[in-house]
């Protein structure tokens, strides 16, 4: 019993952190001390170097075979170089409220473009799901705040949604590479492959970092999204699928944007509108619905 405690507080506290993400990238980039694709660069290579030196004293794990580099390279361009690049520049200019509740479309996508590439029959239900999810990443996506720039807000969200996208096609991409390997070695790889493929695009920003002008609590944010917020948050969501499954685990990430709300309201001040709150309630109505498993139906 403590040691299933022990998972579901790892997994509240992977979500925590990966909705902290969302404010610290936007007080970072917002407050001229980085730019996205610099901060994200950050988070690859520390990662990367911590994974490899868990490798080191692991047990031996089972060697990737030849014909499976290809498919890790696509899950790479997917998971790393398409959804975290477009991710990060997307919450840089957008909000962070916004950022969260369009990431929770990520669910509905893999349940309605999974059904279609296994030719399973789309319900009522799931379609029904699909329409209240886009409606509500449409409502987000189509008000303007005062004081904004919808423009960049417009963009921004855009590119949340495509990286949402791209990590559909990652998460259906990756499921035989995680059943024929265990899920660190995987990750190893796409953080290896992603690296490389981001590096050219992130040594621009990497470069003009302004370093001198971090402060103390500067510092400890950058170590929340690097250490915690990245490195932990991908360890404890992989011992949770591991420990309890796939679909437990990804429960979590209902959470996310909870906190992610929290966290932008007291540390950015930025308000909950009505029209949040109606996207919110639509969106997770699409997830609800899209995920429904009905007994004469699916």
């Amino acid at each position: 019993m403590a040691s299933q405690l022990k998972v579901h507080l790892g997994l509240l506290g992977t979500n925590l952190f990966f909705a902290a993400n969302y404010s610290i990238v936007k007080f970072f980039t917002s407050n001229h001390l980085a730019g996205p694709f610099g901060i994200n660069i950050i988070r690859l290579s520390v990662s990367l170097v911590l994974f490899w030196i868990l490798f080191l004293i692991k047990v031996p794990e089972k060697k990737i075979e030849r014909k499976d580099f290809f498919p890790l390279i696509l899950c790479a361009v997917a998971a790393i170089a398409l959804n975290q690049m477009l991710f990060i520049k997307g919450i840089s200019l957008t909000f962070p409220i916004h950022g969260a509740l369009l990431t929770l479309i990520t669910p509905i996508l893999i349940t309605i473009i999974a059904a279609r590439l296994l030719n399973e029959k789309i319900t009522f239900t799931k379609a029904a799901g699909l329409f209240l999810g886009v409606s509500g990443a449409i409502l987000l996506i189509s008000q303007r705040e005062v004081n904004a720039p919808a423009n960049s807000v417009l963009e921004g969200d855009l590119l949340v949604l495509l990286s949402a996208i791209a990590y559909t096609f990652y998460f259906i991409l990756v499921k035989p590479l995680m059943d024929k390997y265990s899920s660190m070695q995987v990750i190893r790889w796409l953080f290896t492959f992603g690296f490389i493929m981001t590096l050219p695009l992130s040594l621009k920003e990497f470069k003009v970092i302004n370093w001198e002008a971090f402060t103390f609590d500067d510092w400890l944010l950058l170590f929340l999204i690097v250490i915690p917020g990245t490195f932990f948050a991908y360890i404890f969501n992989v011992y949770g699928i591991q420990k309890l499954s796939a679909s437990k685990a990804g429960a979590y990430i209902y959470s996310q944007p909870v906190f992610a709300v929290i966290i932008a309201m007291i540390f950015l001040k930025e308000p909950l509108s009505l029209y949040k709150i109606i996207a919110a309630v639509l969106i997770f109505a699409g997830v609800y619905l899209s995920g429904k498993k009905l007994k004469n139906a699916d």
